[in-house]
């Protein structure tokens, strides 16, 4: 069972109370206006949730993984997108502390604390998806730097984040291909290109663009931790942290549905008595609540291992896949219980519909999830 600290109780009290006081009145109108969240962002770096990840002396003493996948679940219950505008920032704050020079987290750690500093990370290529090992974004030595060519696509926060992660190859000839790719701490500059924000399904509100890459050039000192090779690995670590945060996203999106669902089916009545009463709408609350208290259980499990710093890329890649169709099915679920007005604009369960998508293919696809954890399955020799 896991046990937050009286401290960490009070933080996610704290964000809880700001997605019901201050997000939850304004978000539809938001989502459907594809507007940025200025001020709900803001309010966020007030609250410290971008510096939930970094420790001291650069920050405040972080939270517990446990602590940071309820945080993340209770802004993804308001809207999944404020989630989404700090999760890679988290996990580029981690790569950081556990892999970075000391002048690259001087540099960069204190301001990202405070929200000053938004990170994200580029991995994804438009003809690579999840074979990350197909990249083809190189950095080449030149100097006393590096020149990258290359593409990047769907990268969340891309054009106001300050720091961009990338992965990328700095020796393109490397067998296996992994200990070619290292990873640059890029800035916006000449040479960079931030596409117009891609058109999406849903997840609206934050930025998702296509980066180009021609002759940019990046300082030696920009590659994480001074030496190369080491991308690949520090990536696959940090993406442990990724998938608990996609999966509490998914947990927050179907525990804002099952609320929805469950609130309509007591007001709304037919056949003279409120619609829970009849049996298949309450054999789908009754499935949709125990999935969802399974997820969070999962989610938990795998915060906890990653926070007591146990192996758990098996257990991030349950959680992943097992939360995010779950979320899936819920936010389906609650359409159905509210029939017609689920399908209605005017109702939250329509964007829960479209944002519970993204879960299942982001961070990894979950037909890659069921690969790693078949894979982990054989080498453990079980779940034991």
């Amino acid at each position: 069972m896991t046990t937050l600290s009286t401290e960490e109780q009070a933080i996610v009290a704290a964000v809880r109370d700001f997605v019901d006081r201050d997000v939850r009145p304004v978000v539809r109108e938001l989502e459907h206006a594809d507007v940025y969240p200025e001020a709900l962002i803001e309010r966020m770096k007030e609250l410290g949730v971008f510096g939930l990840a970094v420790p001291e002396p650069w920050g405040e003493a972080p939270v517990s993984m446990p602590c940071y996948a309820l945080v993340t679940a209770e802004l993804a219950r308001g809207w999944m997108s404020l989630a989404g505008a700090m999760g890679g920032h988290t996990v580029v704050a981690k790569l950081l502390v556990a892999h970075g020079t000391q002048e690259q987290k001087d540099r960069w750690l204190p301001r990202m604390a405070t929200g000053e500093v938004r990170a994200t990370m580029a991995l994804t290529e438009p003809g690579g998806g999840s074979d990350l090992q197909a990249m083809t974004t190189t950095a080449r030595r030149d100097g006393d730097g590096y020149l990258v060519d290359g593409a990047k696509t769907w990268i969340t926060n891309s054009r106001r984040s300050t720091l961009i992660a990338l992965l990328c190859k700095t020796d393109p000839t490397a067998e296996p291909r992994s200990a070619g790719m290292s990873i640059l701490l890029v800035e916006h500059g000449p040479g960079l290109t931030v596409s117009r924000d891609l058109p999406k399904l849903g997840y609206k509100g934050v930025e998702s663009c296509e980066l180009v890459f021609t002759d940019h050039r990046v300082p030696a000192s920009a590659l994480l931790g001074g030496v190369e090779g080491r991308g690949f690995a520090q990536m696959m670590k940090g993406l442990e942290t990724g998938r608990i945060q996609v999966a509490a996203r998914a947990l927050g999106v179907g525990q804002a549905a099952f609320d929805d669902a469950l609130r309509y089916a007591q007001e709304r009545e037919s056949f003279g008595r409120p619609i829970w009463q009849h049996q298949s709408i309450g054999n789908y609350l009754a499935d949709m609540a125990t999935s969802l208290t399974a997820a969070r259980q999962l989610v938990l499990y795998a915060a906890e291992r990653a926070e007591t710093g146990q192996r758990c890329d098996m257990e991030a890649g349950m959680a992943k896949l097992f939360a995010s169709e779950t979320a899936m099915q819920v936010a389906l679920n609650a359409v159905r219980i509210h029939g017609g007005y689920g399908y209605s604009t005017e109702f939250d369960v329509e964007r829960y519909f479209r944002d519970a998508p993204l879960m299942i293919i982001g961070e990894g696809t979950n037909e890659i999830q069921r690969t790693v954890i078949a894979r982990q399955l054989v080498e453990r020799g079980g779940t034991a």
